[in-house]
């Protein structure tokens, strides 16, 4: 079967892009591994010291998350710009919210020199790659198979609530800390509210694309997303978060939608791009 969005009139993904893709392949597997494998040992292997293994845990399944997106994206003939609005205004806030609290950072170590020099370089990357990306001949992929009305409510739902929660967390973490189901620092606060406004985009971008091919990667990466937090959750939710009230278990089950949104818009996705290769 040919690439999800692999289609000869399609504009090509640069070199460039491809490479930061790459990039970040190996940057989130890095990230996440330190977080959602030595999640309890962030003091000695992370940039900076996480208290609370569930946020840790929160951290890392989202980077592997990400790691489905950027990998097949990387992967396919063309463009895949589902994955780079996202990315990169995530890597920006973060970089942000590392300069803001650069004191707690692990400075006198590989670890927290590597964090800072990942989040100067890859947005910065991101940014001159996809002007290049901008300017390379071809067309967008033909809407061939339009996403049912129903998944385009639930992901602009969501990307609604993740931007509006997310951009709370990271202007003011220290008030908005209330509403989030485990304890969180600023720092923490800020770095989580950038990784909710980079997945909402993203699903404000898979919308607004509205096609099957268009979004595969995304969809495959919400897949992979869901399962992740499912398991931090199953693994240091116990002690972290207060069940006796609906906090715990609306985030439940919004990350359930998310797990089941990408399910089914991989799975869908692969058949009817299939459908239409043959």
């Amino acid at each position: 079967m040919a690439n999800p969005v692999e289609i000869s009139s399609a504009r090509p993904l640069d070199s460039g892009l491809r490479v930061m893709f790459v990039v970040s392949c190996i940057t989130v597997s890095v990230a996440g591994f330190q977080l959602f494998v030595l999640t309890e040992y962030t003091d000695r292997f992370f940039a900076w010291t996480i208290d609370v293994p569930l946020t840790a845990a929160f951290l890392g399944a989202s980077c592997w998350g990400s790691f489905a997106l950027v990998l097949i994206a990387s992967r396919q003939h063309a463009w895949a710009r589902v994955a780079v609005p996202g990315v990169w205004l995530f890597t920006v806030l973060t970089l942000v919210a590392t300069l803001i609290h650069i004191d707690l950072f692990r400075m006198d170590s590989i670890f927290g020199w590597a964090w800072l020099v990942v989040y100067l370089v890859v947005p910065s990357g991101y940014g001159v790659f996809t002007v290049r990306q901008l300017r390379v001949a071809g067309s967008d992929p033909l809407r061939q198979a339009p996403l049912p009305r129903w998944v385009r409510f639930v992901l602009g739902a969501r990307a609604a609530i993740m931007v509006t929660l997310g951009t709370a967390l990271f202007l003011a973490p220290q008030i908005t800390a209330a509403m989030w189901p485990w304890a969180l620092t600023p720092l923490t606060g800020q770095v989580i509210g950038a990784w909710l406004i980079g997945i909402g985009v993203t699903a404000a971008h898979m919308c607004w694309e509205n096609d099957f091919g268009r979004v595969y990667a995304a969809m495959a990466g919400y897949a992979a997303l869901g399962v992740l937090q499912l398991l931090a959750l199953a693994r240091y939710g116990a002690g972290a978060v207060d069940w006796s009230g609906a906090g715990g278990w609306l985030y439940v089950l919004f990350i359930l939608s998310i797990l089941g949104v990408g399910l089914y818009g991989g799975f869908e996705a692969r058949r009817r791009i299939g459908r239409l290769s043959t």
